[in-house]
């Protein structure tokens, strides 16, 4: 069948290491949106922090951020779906986070938030295992981040734990499992992610889906992360780039090019050109 949507994973996928999207990624996106197809963004990311290479692309109408808690039409501006976690989630994330002392965002109405610590450590040293102007620029700081989440329980999309010792995230993940109506999920190799009973990009996409008429079966979803494989199952082309994780490369029908290599053009020119 004809392509009518492509899914669209953002870091580590359609970005290249710089966070860019090549101009060779953007040329293929504009044709094929020329073409009618519908080109939608699914990322971890909160919608605060989508990229602006992103955003300057007119034929990205929708975004699918936090893993799926949240469809944003972006022409609009307006949230047109939304599966947040259970505040009983929320409440025993907190609970079970509390004895550790890990960097903890959360992401609550497309923004993020981060323990104020943190954030003003980073800021004073400019020193971080993560990138620092991403932080910078994309978190927003709290006093106490469980006492946030706690006062948004209700609201809460995702919850964020990073590591510095990535040693560490196996035994963690063992223990977030315990989490009742949890999914854990990791978009990086230094963190893990706790979202919703139901949340993920393949639930927000069959929801999307509805939404533009489209059957799976007409869905490329393109991906590198663990946070990818559950929309790569339901998509009908389903493609991770050459530097996916090995577990995202096993449920891939296509292995293209990595990100640096524009692995999405390549994607869109076999499946959708047909080339």
């Amino acid at each position: 069948m004809d392509i009518r949507l492509i899914a669209l994973d953002m870091d580590g996928t359609t970005l290249n290491n710089e966070g860019r999207i090549s101009d060779t990624n953007r040329s293929a996106l504009e044709r094929a949106a020329e073409m009618g197809v519908n080109i939608v963004v699914a990322t971890g990311r909160p919608r605060s922090a989508l990229p602006k290479d992103a955003l300057d692309i007119e034929a990205i109408r929708y975004a699918l951020t936090s893993n799926g808690a949240r469809i944003t039409d972006l022409r609009e501006g307006k949230t047109i779906y939304e599966n947040c976690m259970s505040p009983l989630t929320a409440e025993k994330s907190v609970e079970l986070l509390r004895d550790y002392h890990y960097v903890i965002e959360c992401f609550v109405d497309g923004i993020a938030y981060i323990d104020g610590w943190y954030y003003e450590q980073v800021k004073r040293s400019h020193e971080s295992f993560r990138s620092v102007s991403y932080i910078l620029n994309t978190r927003n700081p709290v006093d106490d981040i469980y006492d946030f989440i706690l006062a948004h329980r209700s609201e809460i999309e995702n919850i964020n734990i990073n590591f510095e010792d990535i040693s560490e995230k196996p035994a963690m993940r063992e223990k977030l499992l315990t989490i009742p109506q949890a999914t854990i999920t990791s978009s990086f190799n230094h963190n893990l992610e706790i979202g919703g009973a139901t949340t993920s990009k393949a639930d927000a996409l069959e929801h999307m889906c509805g939404i533009l008429g489209v059957k799976k079966e007409q869905m490329m979803a393109v991906g590198d992360s663990p946070n990818d494989i559950a929309m790569l199952r339901v998509a009908g082309v389903p493609v991770a780039v050459g530097n996916a994780k090995d577990e995202v490369k096993a449920v891939a029908a296509y292995v293209a090019p990595t990100n640096q290599e524009d692995g999405v053009a390549d994607a869109i020119e076999r499946f959708v050109f047909k080339k």
